[in-house]
C-alpha cells in the first residue's frame, strides 16, 4: 500500500545524570553555595530538585525554608554553585555506555542533540568527557527563555535538528525532564542513573525506563533504531 513513511527516530538527551555521572557533584555544589549564604538544607531536599532550572531550583528551596533572597543574591548563589561544581569537575565521569551510545547513534545516522538546564560555562565541559567535538548539537540554559520543567530546551533541541518535537524521544533521568518532554509533545525515556526510581519515572510519563546509557544501548531496537536497510 502507498502511505506516508514515518520519520526515523531522533533523540534529545539531558546531560547531568543521563550522559555524565554528575548529579551528586551538583548536589554538593548547591549545598556549599547555600551554606555560604547561611541556608542549611538536607542533601535529599536538594537532590529532588536537580534537573530544574537554577532559578526555579532556588525559588523552590527557599519556599521550603521560608527564607527570601533578592535577585542579586539569587544570581550570586547560582554563580557560587557553578564555581563549586567546577572545583569538582575532575571527579565527573561519563555514565556507563554514554560514549558508546552516542557513537552508535551517530554511526547509524540517527539524529541526536543534548538539551540541558546547565549553563554553557559548566555544560560544555562535558563534551571532552564524552569524546564529542565542539560543534556537537547542544542547547544550554543560556539559549532559551525558560528551562525545565518548561519545554523550551527540548523544543529548541528539536529545532536545532530540524525535526518536529513530536517525532523526538527525550532521554532524561529526572521527573523534570519527563514533564518537559510531555509539554514538548515528545516521548519520554527514563534513566535511573540520576537517582530516581522506575515508578517515579513511569508516573512522570516515561514509556521506557533503563538503568543507564549502557542498558539503553543494548535495547535500541525497542526504540525503533535499526541498521539502515
Amino acid at each position: 500500500m502507498d502511505y506516508t513513511a514515518p520519520p526515523g527516530p531522533a533523540f534529545l538527551f539531558d546531560l547531568d545524570g543521563t550522559l555524565i555521572d554528575s548529579v551528586y557533584q551538583h548536589v554538593i555544589a548547591w549545598r556549599g553555595a547555600l551554606s555560604g549564604m547561611g541556608v542549611d538544607l538536607s542533601v535529599w531536599r536538594i537532590h529532588r530538585r536537580i534537573g530544574m532550572s537554577g532559578g526555579l531550583f532556588v525559588t523552590a528551596l527557599l519556599r521550603e525554608t521560608g527564607l527570601s533572597l533578592t535577585q542579586t543574591q539569587i544570581d550570586d548563589l547560582q554563580q557560587a554553585h557553578a564555581a563549586a561544581y567546577l572545583e569538582q569537575l575532575d571527579t565527573v565521569r561519563p555514565l556507563p555506555g554514554a560514549v558508546e551510545l552516542l557513537r552508535e547513534l551517530t554511526q547509524r545516522q540517527v539524529p541526536w542533540a543534548i538539551a540541558t538546564s546547565g549553563y554553557a560555562q559548566t555544560a560544555r565541559r562535558a563534551l571532552g568527557m564524552l569524546k564529542l567535538p565542539e560543534d556537537t548539537p547542544m542547547v544550554t540554559r543560556d539559549l532559551v527563555r525558560r528551562a525545565k520543567p518548561d519545554p523550551d530546551l527540548f523544543l529548541a533541541g528539536a529545532a536545532l535538528l530540524g525535526i518536529d518535537p513530536r517525532h523526538a524521544m527525550v532521554v532524561g533521568d529526572s521527573v523534570w525532564d519527563l514533564l518537559a518532554a510531555r509539554r514538548a509533545g515528545a516521548l519520554g525515556i527514563g534513566l535511573q542513573s540520576g537517582g530516581y526510581g522506575r515508578d517515579e519515572l513511569e508516573r512522570s510519563g516515561a514509556f521506557r525506563v533503563y538503568a543507564d546509557p549502557a542498558d539503553m544501548l543494548n535495547r535500541l531496537d525497542e526504540l525503533g533504531v535499526r541498521l539502515r536497510e
